[in-house]
């Protein structure tokens, strides 16, 4: 679905993203956010500073790159695929729906900052809406599907007790559809793609989609937000898990 917005031709584009413009804020004002407890279950934050990597997939990276660009702590966050194999880590290949691949996020943060816990609650609350199965808004297929590919033990833990504790306290309407899987590799998506919401505010599909979930993040983790955002990394095609 989201390619008929990069497909349009320029008059409806140059409409539309008017009148995108005009009504961004009131979008944003509209769309409701899930407010959701911190989990029960997280990780101290580290004495010292350092990398850690966590891997998200929730819909079209553009939304889920930007809000975790925007959440202090985060060191970099870059669009890519993770779930299928190198060959076919391919925006054209992906949009096909049958590489296993989700488009996702690989996000770098220091532990000394920010909690993995704090990042899931950011993801479950405004980065997407976890009970959607294999779509996100106006995108649809297994690509877009929700996904936390865990790097270790801890990171599991964190994710399944945290999925357990907003199930049961029936915070959404319906079942979390999160998978949680184990972190194989994650390759970067085509540069075009990179910081694609912080190049592109005007697109009618980012004034839509993606500007709301920004000043939901900024409305709900007032503690969270940075104005200034940090850019896609330049992280190596397979990162071992942990790292």
């Amino acid at each position: 679905m989201r390619k008929s917005y990069l497909h349009v031709g320029l008059a409806v584009l140059l409409v539309t993203g008017l009148i995108a413009c005009v009504s961004r804020e009131t979008v944003a004002a509209s769309e409701g956010v899930t407010s959701i407890p911190k989990p029960a279950m997280d990780q101290p934050l580290a004495d010292k500073s350092g990398q850690q990597q966590a891997v998200f997939a929730g819909g079209c990276f553009w939304g889920v790159q930007a809000v975790f660009q925007h959440v202090k702590g985060v060191i970099s966050a870059t669009s890519g695929y993770s779930g299928g194999g190198k060959s076919t880590a391919d925006y054209e290949i992906v949009s096909t729906g049958t590489t296993n691949h989700a488009e996702s996020v690989q996000v770098v943060f220091d532990p000394s900052k920010i909690t993995y816990g704090q990042l899931l609650q950011v993801f479950f609350s405004v980065a997407h809406d976890p009970t959607q199965k294999n779509q996100q808004s106006p995108d649809v297929g297994t690509q877009y599907r929700s996904v936390i590919f865990y790097a270790n033990d801890e990171q599991k833990k964190i994710a399944d007790d945290y999925i357990a504790q907003l199930d049961q306290a029936k915070v959404y309407k319906h079942k979390i559809a999160t998978e949680v899987v184990p972190f194989k590799a994650f390759y970067p998506a085509e540069q075009y793609h990179q910081n694609y919401a912080t190049l592109h505010p005007d697109s009618p599909y980012i004034a839509r989609f993606d500007a709301p979930k920004i000043a939901n993040l900024q409305q709900q983790f007032p503690q969270l937000y940075r104005a200034q955002i940090t850019e896609s990394g330049t992280q190596p095609s397979t990162v071992a898990a942990g790292k």
